[in-house]
């Protein structure tokens, strides 16, 4: 089993990449927020697992400051071809990748951050996993949406799912499977964000 559907996450990114951004244009500060609570140190490593169009990049950049790395994976190049439209790739390191098998060695991050990864991992525990191999013991994870999970379900026409990966219930058995213990867990409507530190 792989940990994605490439096909369907790849079509899913690609399609409409973009206006990706114009659906979304007031999220900049609840980005910015989320990436401020993961808590990067100048000199800090860390990874936008899944980083579309880079939202997340120039607050990331500024967080771990000239001394530190900043590298972005995507699968699916148009929104990487969109980040560096926008300028978002500036003191970062792009490249095609699927974060659920990442070009990285063992240990070589201070932290990820990803922005709703999580609902296109088929296999939730295999991709966590493969995120904290990647991050260095005592290191940090920021799992984040600019919506919390009702205000997307409503979206969609329907009620938030009990068996949704990101409910709080259902995400501290899966990261703890996964190398990860979950510090805190907020789910509201403007946003959603857990933060988890490596075992």
């Amino acid at each position: 089993m792989t940990e994605y559907d490439g096909t369907r996450v790849l079509e899913f990114s690609t399609e409409g990449a973009a206006d990706r951004d114009a659906l979304f244009p007031d999220d900049g500060p609840a980005y910015d927020a989320a990436v401020a609570e993961l808590g990067l140190f100048t000199g800090d490593t860390v990874l936008d697992a899944g980083c579309g169009t880079g939202r997340a990049l120039p607050a990331l950049r500024a967080a771990v400051g000239r001394q530190g790395t900043v590298l972005g994976v995507d699968l699916a190049p148009a929104l990487l071809e969109v980040a560096v439209l926008a300028g978002r790739h500036r003191g970062a390191l792009l490249t095609v990748a699927d974060a659920a098998r990442l070009p990285l060695r063992d240990g070589v991050l201070d932290a990820v951050f990803t922005a709703g990864l999580v609902p296109h991992l088929s296999d939730p525990v295999a991709g966590l996993r493969e995120l904290a191999r990647v991050v260095r013991p005592g290191g940090r994870l920021a799992l984040f949406h600019p919506a919390g999970r009702a205000a997307l379900a409503a979206r969609h026409g329907r009620p938030p799912g009990y068996d949704d990966p990101r409910a709080e219930p259902n995400l501290r058995p899966l990261l703890a499977a996964s190398g990860w213990r979950l510090a805190s867990c907020t789910d509201e409507d403007h946003r959603y964000l857990a933060l988890a530190v490596r075992a």
